[in-house]
C-alpha cells in the first residue's frame, strides 16, 4: 500500500507520477480502497463504497496509459461522488431511509465525465438526508449517520457534502464531487481544511443529480486545491443538453492548469459586513490572509454587500423548490421516515408558500443580481472568512450553533455566483480555519486566481490531520 504521504498528494502531483509511470492506477486506487475501508466507518464517511467498479476503471486507465493513450490530468485518479448523483448499478440514497434501494438505469452527467476523463470512482460519499431541503437541527440528520471531522471526530463536518469532505480531507480520495444549494460545499470545505468549488449555477449539469432546489442547486469539486479545483472543474463543466438550466456552449469553461500565476491584476474587496460577529480564533486567522492578499491584489478595498432581505427571500424559494420536488415523499406520508425530527416536518411547513411569495421572491432575487452586478463593476472578486466559527459538535443543536445570518451565503446561492473556500490556518482549538473568494456570474477564472495566488503565498492546503 502507498503511504500517507502520497496519498494526499495534490490531483496534480498524482496525475504527473501517474503520467510518468511513477504511480500505478491500480496500486492508488487499492490504497485509496484500503484506507476508506479501514476509515471510513469510522467517520460515517461513505454511503457505499463501489470497489468492483474501482478496480476495473483503474485497470482499463492503466492499460490505456501503458498504451500511450493517456486522457488528461484526471486519468487514472481516483474520486468519490455525493450520494445524490446516479450512478448505474449502485444505490443512490439520497442520504435518507425512504430511498435506501433507490437505483437508476444510468449515469450522472457528472460522473459521464469524469469517466470520460478517466478518473476512478471508489465510493458514494454520504450526505445529510435530501441534502438539508427540509430542514435539520443534527448532525445525525442521514441514513449512514453524523459525518466525524477528521481534525476532531468529535466534531462535525457540515452538510450536506458531509461525507465527501470528510473523505478529501481524511485522505481516502484524491478529490470528491459535492453539491450547494446553500453552503453545502463552503461549509464543509472550510470545517475540515480542504478547497472547495462552487461553480456559477448552470456551469455544470444536475442531470442524474437529485432535484433540491430547481433555480439554485449547483454541483462542484472539493480538493486539495484551488489548482485542482480547477482541473476537475474542467473536466465536469460543460453545455448539457439533459439540464434545462445547463448554459450554452459558448459558456464553457476552461482551465489552462498553469501553476504560476501571470493572470490579470485583481481588483479586490474586503467585505466588512458578511458577518456580524466572528469567533477570536477565526478572526485572527482571517486577519493574517488579509495580508497576504493585500500583497498579490492589484487594488485592495474595503466593500459591502448591498442590504436587504436577500437571505428570507432566498429560503423561501428553497423551501418552495423543495416541497414541489418531494411532493410525492411529503404525500405519501413517508416524510416520517426521516432522521431528524424538522425533516420530518419541513416539507408540510414548506407546501405552504404562496404562489404570490414564490413569485415576490424571484422578483426580489433580480434586484439583488443588478445590485451585485453594480458591485462586480468595482471588483473582480470579494473576499471574507468562510465561516466565523470553526467545526461544531457532532451532538450539538444547530439551531443554536450555527444559527447565525448568512447574507454572503444566501446572497451568492441566490445570485448563482461562482465562490472558493480554501484553507488559511487552524485557529485556537486546533481546527481549520476557511478564507472565502466570490465572483460574478461566470467569474471562476477570477476566483481561481485569486485562490491559487493565496495558495502559493501560504502552505495551509498542504496541511493534513493525523489519521
Amino acid at each position: 500500500m502507498l503511504s500517507d504521504d502520497i496519498l494526499y498528494l495534490t490531483v496534480q502531483e498524482l496525475g504527473e507520477r501517474i503520467r510518468t509511470h511513477k504511480i500505478s492506477p491500480v496500486e492508488l486506487t487499492e490504497s485509496y480502497l484500503a484506507r476508506s475501508e479501514k476509515v471510513g466507518p469510522r467517520l460515517h464517511a461513505y454511503a457505499t463504497l463501489t470497489r468492483e467498479l474501482a478496480i476495473k476503471e483503474a485497470r482499463t486507465a492503466e492499460s490505456e496509459i501503458a498504451a500511450g493513450k493517456y486522457r488528461g490530468p484526471l486519468h487514472g485518479i481516483p474520486y468519490a461522488a455525493k450520494d445524490l448523483l446516479a450512478v448505474r448499478g449502485y444505490p443512490t440514497t439520497w442520504g435518507a431511509k425512504p430511498y435506501a434501494n433507490q437505483q437508476f438505469d444510468y449515469d450522472a452527467t457528472v460522473i459521464q465525465k469524469l469517466r470520460q476523463a478517466g478518473a476512478v470512482l471508489i465510493g458514494k460519499a454520504a450526505m445529510i438526508e435530501l441534502a438539508g431541503g427540509m430542514g435539520y437541527r443534527f448532525a445525525s440528520a442521514s441514513f449512514t449517520g453524523a459525518a466525524h471531522n477528521p481534525w476532531n471526530e468529535g466534531c462535525w463536518t457540515c452538510g450536506s457534502s458531509s461525507g465527501s469532505a470528510a473523505i478529501v480531507s481524511s485522505g481516502m480520495a484524491a478529490f470528491a464531487i459535492g453539491s450547494e444549494t446553500w453552503g453545502s460545499i463552503v461549509c464543509p470545505s472550510a470545517f475540515t481544511g480542504i478547497s472547495g468549488l462552487r461553480p456559477t449555477y448552470g456551469r455544470v449539469s444536475r442531470h442524474g443529480a437529485m432535484a433540491l432546489a430547481y433555480s439554485m442547486d449547483k454541483l462542484g469539486p472539493m480538493a486539495r486545491s484551488a489548482q485542482d479545483c480547477g482541473v476537475i472543474l474542467a473536466a465536469i463543466a460543460g453545455h448539457d443538453a439533459s439540464d434545462p438550466a445547463s448554459l450554452p456552449a459558448a459558456f464553457d469553461f476552461q482551465f489552462n492548469g498553469i501553476t504560476n500565476i501571470a493572470q490579470k491584476t485583481l481588483r479586490v474587496g474586503w467585505l466588512t459586513n458578511a458577518w456580524k460577529s466572528i469567533s477570536p480564533g477565526v478572526e485572527k486567522r482571517i486577519q493574517e490572509a488579509q495580508e497576504v492578499v493585500r500583497k498579490f491584489a492589484g487594488s485592495f478595498a474595503e466593500a459591502a454587500l448591498p442590504e436587504g432581505p436577500w437571505e428570507a427571500a432566498a429560503g423561501l424559494i428553497i423551501s418552495a423548490e423543495c416541497a414541489s420536488a418531494f411532493d410525492s415523499l411529503i404525500e405519501s406520508g413517508r416524510v416520517a421516515e426521516l432522521a431528524d425530527p424538522e425533516g420530518r416536518l419541513g416539507g408540510y411547513i414548506n407546501q405552504q408558500i404562496s404562489a404570490t411569495d414564490l413569485v415576490r421572491a424571484n422578483r426580489v432575487r433580480r434586484v439583488l443580481q443588478l445590485k451585485m452586478t453594480e458591485l462586480f463593476n468595482q471588483f473582480d472578486v470579494l473576499a471574507t472568512a468562510s465561516l466565523p466559527v470553526t467545526a461544531s459538535k457532532l451532538e450539538a443543536n444547530l439551531d443554536d450553533e450555527l444559527s447565525f445570518p448568512d447574507p454572503l451565503g444566501g446572497i451568492g446561492n441566490f445570485c448563482g455566483l461562482p465562490a472558493i473556500s480554501v484553507p488559511c490556518g487552524l485557529a485556537e482549538d486546533k481546527l481549520p480555519v476557511g478564507l472565502q473568494f466570490v465572483g460574478p456570474a461566470l467569474g471562476e477564472p477570477a476566483v481561481l486566481q485569486a485562490a491559487r495566488s493565496f495558495q502559493q503565498e501560504t502552505s495551509w492546503h498542504k496541511m493534513h490531520p493525523a489519521i
